[in-house]
């Protein structure tokens, strides 16, 4: 199964960045170029544990819908979400924090799979590994962004 690991050094307190990893709003700022929506569950605002939202995008092309919800959570520290239905066979990400001398370090893991045997492990490996590679360093870019300045405060 593959693992896509980022490690994103952060000039914010620990709470602000936590809060924007989770914020329905920065999130759709942050994937504009796939145009996703948040079309049910939790909308907008902050997710929190055993809630869920389902996405709305367009990927490869297709638009797809995918509802994940928060399985694991401890402010400011950790949270992970995971697919519970859409085109994923599997997927896990934990988002990790930690913080010293006012500098956080965000780990993020995200563990996938495709469906379709043999042919969905080749898409992984060949396609899909460095799309969501590419979407999650965009994402993080953002998240830096608006916790090292005052962005933070408009979502």
């Amino acid at each position: 199964m593959p693992e896509i690991k980022l490690v994103t050094e952060i000039n914010a307190p620990i709470a602000i960045c936590f809060d924007l990893s989770r914020s329905i709003d920065l999130h759709k700022i942050s994937t504009s170029e796939t145009s996703e929506e948040a079309i049910s569950g939790v909308t907008t605002g902050l997710i929190g544990l055993n809630e869920y939202v389902t996405w709305e995008a367009v990927h490869f092309g297709v638009k797809q819908k995918l509802t994940s919800k928060i399985t694991a959570y401890d402010r400011p520290f950790h949270f992970a979400d995971e697919q519970i239905k859409g085109a994923f066979k599997y997927f896990r990400h934990t988002h990790n924090f930690s913080e010293l001398d006012g500098k956080v370090t965000m780990v993020d893991l995200f563990n996938f799979s495709s469906p379709y045997g043999l042919f969905g492990k080749i898409f992984d490996k060949i396609v899909l590994t460095k799309y969501l590679q590419k979407l999650l360093i965009n994402r993080n870019e953002i998240i830096k962004l608006y916790a090292e300045t005052e962005q933070w405060k408009c979502v």
